[in-house]
């Protein structure tokens, strides 16, 4: 037969207690804040006076399915409802005894009773054993926090499914974005997927939960830059910095200042708009102006030269923001013939570390800005011993850099949203990478890994603007199918698709081989053999099928056009240089006649 107390501790006597005697019994009086509190005295094993203090609710003791004696908080103040919890505690005892329930159903009960916040924090801390990043932790702390408070989720017991339904109504009526909502419900779906597998739950009240549309609700849709507004992207981002201080003074209705003697109000006056056209007259300025400060001036190039580096970076090797941050001097190989860098496993988005590629003009501007040591301290690159210091920075990326960038675009004309809604962000340089990628002619599963996505539906789908790959001038690859007329008899028709063995007009041999190619690998062996017209038509057909289908990028962002030989509908196979059968071993006929 179980029972219920309120558990008694002592602890040592408070300082400044009075204490005194009350119907043969010792006890202390002392104040605590404003309040005057009074315990039972008693002496401890040292000899000391030690006051006696109870737990504000009663426990229930009882034996559980195992034979066990337990010590549970019923978290109830008043003797009865305690007495109540125990019976029900008692009971589960019986159903274990009687293998009517296992002993793990009756530990999930258990923790069904115990407070959210103490599930949650062991949530975080097994989070924090596989090595994710501390934001990562912070907004699923603050999603879930958020969510449980907002949906009354006290114990651990109180997560259901309608009340985060009408939690998420709610918010999709203020305006809430689908990804922002979902991002809510991932957080508290996590966690519960973890209490089940951790036995503290036994099912998933979520798991019904359905996730919201995000593509039908999408707020933010970037777009690629084009090769134009990259270069005026940074040529703006090289001088602005200087530029800025050498922009003309208006009058604020927007007239020409006069030159005056007199101190004007900050108010009557304002500054000039920079534009791309006016940028050269504004860097002249301000060198005139700054003339006096000469390391101020080298300060301000240095810092546009730096943000330039940035955006062709960002926008040469597809790096997030958060990644080219974290690139060091160190994790960078610019001397050898194929420059790269190497991006901790702990800095990538994926957790699993990679090797960039470099271009050589990309490698030789990193190798140049390593090289220039300015004159500040703080960017000095070489110690006292001429070693290059690993550890510092590659760049300092600024935190406001989105910032950074909407006044860049702003100076180079180039439009923050485009006609469709579309926006340009830093994130937004990485869909550049991509799209020029397939502009270029790259493979889509050589531009998967370059992007380091792990589906090419993402590469193709979202990271690529078909707004500026040359649609038109795919179509000039399919047949040519003229009307006519007149009806055709059957002998016309064939000679018209070359059907009659003459050379068609109509059909594109890109789409098969020739007819007298019997496969890929005859095809390539006629390299191989001693005839002389196959060979040259094997040549030209290789050189009609190499010429650059699209433009190159733009100087300073690629430096070779990109080629794509043929393949049919199945992959090409290597060729060997095999002795070819002889027409009697491939179709061998017997003197009758037959085959």
């Amino acid at each position: 037969m179980g029972t219920v107390f309120r558990k008694q501790t002592t602890r040592p006597l408070p300082i400044g207690a009075e204490l005194f005697t009350k119907g043969g019994q010792r006890f202390a009086r002392w104040k605590a804040g404003k309040r005057t509190r009074t315990a039972k005295l008693t002496t401890g094993r040292d000899g000391a006076e030690r006051i006696v203090t109870e737990s504000p609710t009663f426990l229930a003791k009882y034996r559980d399915g195992s034979g066990i004696v337990c010590e549970v908080s019923t978290g109830c103040r008043d003797e009865t409802a305690a007495r109540s919890v125990l019976g029900k505690l008692e009971r589960r005892a019986e159903l274990v005894k009687s293998e009517v329930i296992s002993a793990g159903e009756a530990a999930t009960a258990d923790h069904l009773c115990e407070p959210f916040a103490n599930h949650f924090a062991a949530f975080l801390l097994t989070l924090g054993t596989k090595d994710v990043s501390a934001k990562y932790l912070t907004e699923i702390e603050r999603a879930a926090n958020r969510l449980t408070s907002d949906c009354q989720f006290d114990r651990l017991g109180d997560i259901g499914l309608h009340p985060v339904e009408r939690w998420l109504a709610a918010r999709k009526s203020e305006g809430m974005s689908a990804s922002t909502r979902n991002a809510y419900t991932e957080a508290l779906t996590g966690f519960c997927n973890w209490a089940v597998a951790n036995r503290r739950l036994g099912t998933n009240p979520l798991a019904r939960l359905a996730k919201a549309d995000e593509k039908s609700d999408r707020r933010r849709q970037r777009r690629a830059m084009t090769e134009a507004e990259l270069l005026k992207l940074l040529q703006v981002a090289r001088f602005r910095p200087l530029a800025e201080f050498g922009r003309e003074t208006l009058a604020v209705d927007g007239s020409p200042s006069e030159a005056t003697g007199k101190r004007r109000k900050r108010s009557s006056w304002t500054k000039a708009a920079l534009t791309l056209n006016g940028l050269q007259q504004a860097v002249e300025r301000a060198r005139e102006r700054l003339a006096d400060n000469p390391d101020f001036v080298e300060k301000l190039e240095r810092l546009g030269r730096e943000r330039a580096l940035i955006y062709k970076t960002l926008v040469l090797t597809g790096l997030r923001k958060g990644e080219l941050a974290s690139l060091t001097v160190g994790q960078l190989e610019l001397d050898g013939a194929m420059p790269f860098a190497v991006l901790n496993a702990a800095d990538e988005k994926n957790r699993q570390g990679s090797t960039i590629p470099l271009r050589l003009d990309l490698a030789n501007d990193l190798r140049d800005w390593l090289s220039d040591v300015p004159n500040a301290a703080t960017l000095k690159l070489r110690n006292d011993r001429g070693i290059r210091d690993s550890k510092r920075p590659l760049f300092t990326v600024p935190v406001g850099l989105v910032r950074i960038l909407d006044r860049d675009l702003l100076a180079a004309g180039i439009d923050k949203r485009d006609e469709r809604g579309r926006t340009l962000d830093v994130h937004a340089l990485r869909h550049s990478f991509g799209t020029l990628l397939s502009k270029g002619g790259v493979a889509p599963r050589t531009a998967q890994a370059a992007m380091r996505h792990s589906s090419i539906d993402l590469t193709m789908n979202v990271y690529t603007d078909p707004k500026l790959l040359d649609v038109q001038g795919a179509l000039d690859a399919l047949p040519s199918l003229p009307l006519t007329d007149a009806p055709r008899s059957q002998r016309e028709f064939a000679k018209a698709t070359g059907t009659d063995g003459k050379p068609s007009n109509l059909v594109a041999p890109l789409v098969a081989p020739a007819t007298d190619f019997r496969g890929h690998s005859e095809s390539f062996a006629v390299i191989a053999s001693g005839t002389a017209d196959r060979r040259t038509t094997r040549r030209a057909n290789d050189e009609n099928l190499t010429k650059p289908t699209g433009k190159a990028l733009f100087t300073g962002f690629a430096d070779k056009t990109s080629k794509v030989g043929m393949t049919g509908f199945e992959p090409a196979t290597s060729w060997s240089q095999t002795r070819r059968s002889s027409q009697a071993e491939l179709h061998p006929v017997n003197k009758g006649g037959g085959v």
